[in-house]
């Protein structure tokens, strides 16, 4: 089961879907220690995607511990402030803490220059708290791009039009435990005006390219140990999240 508060609205999706939750109270009773996963929720559309990605974590025998945290320098604008209260942390909130896992979600900056981006310098704590604390960390979209610039210093570029919908991407490598019951040949969203240097990434020692498309490029990169991530587009996406983001 997923172990998350009773109170998150994301509690109320999950059970509608018969998706197995279960509140920290009852947790706590039982001799098994759950799987810790950090979520840094760096999109504006907080609840949709708590939701989206408890649903994900939920998909397992054993029980998820999800710890939202949202960035200290920066005021979340479309969710109030008595949500982010109740259901995020900060980085100094979690600094003593140990994780399993990370996940780094995308954010609608991705058009800006790293640095400009208001909570870079505290991401950029985030990124080094990781390397000690997290034991393999997920970034995605403009976090996977984030996260590719900070550890191996690959760059980005604006792309000639938005790379929007739903692409082929293939399985490079198909003995990777972490692409364990992929298709040879399987479809993934996008939605992004941006994109880090394929050619650089390919390049990179210690990065391997897992999966891509040849319209929407790399899709999934890990480093050699799997201890980072990076997923270029947004598998968690709900059915119909692009057609809800574009109209």
């Amino acid at each position: 089961p997923l172990i998350i508060p009773n109170e998150l609205p994301a509690a109320e999706a999950l059970q509608s879907e018969n998706i197995f939750t279960m509140d920290r109270g009852r947790a706590v009773t039982q001799d098994i220690r759950p799987l810790k996963i950090v979520i840094v929720n760096l999109m504006p559309t907080k609840i949709a995607t708590e939701t989206q990605l408890a649903r994900v974590l939920s998909n397992s025998p054993l029980q998820v511990e999800m710890t939202l945290v949202t960035m200290d320098s920066h005021e979340s604008t479309h969710i109030s402030q008595e949500h982010m209260d109740s259901f995020y942390k900060t980085i100094d909130e979690i600094k003593d803490d140990y994780f399993d896992g990370m996940i780094l979600t995308g954010a609608p900056v991705e058009q800006m220059p790293y640095e400009q981006v208001d909570y870079w310098k505290e991401l950029c704590e985030i990124f080094e708290f990781a390397k000690t604390h997290v034991y393999s960390s997920m970034f995605i979209c403009w976090g996977a791009q984030a996260g590719l610039y900070y550890h191996y210093g690959i760059g980005k570029h604006a792309l000639a039009e938005e790379m929007f919908g739903i692409f082929p991407h293939r399985v490079l490598n198909k003995k990777a435990r972490l692409l364990r019951g992929f298709d040879d040949l399987f479809y993934a969203p996008h939605s992004r005006h941006t994109e880090s240097d394929g050619e650089a990434i390919r390049s990179t020692d210690g990065l391997e390219v897992m999966a891509e498309s040849e319209e929407a490029g790399v899709y999934i990169a890990a480093s050699k140990g799997r201890k980072q991530i990076f997923v270029t587009g947004h598998s968690e996406y709900d059915q119909m999240t692009l057609a809800e983001e574009y109209f």
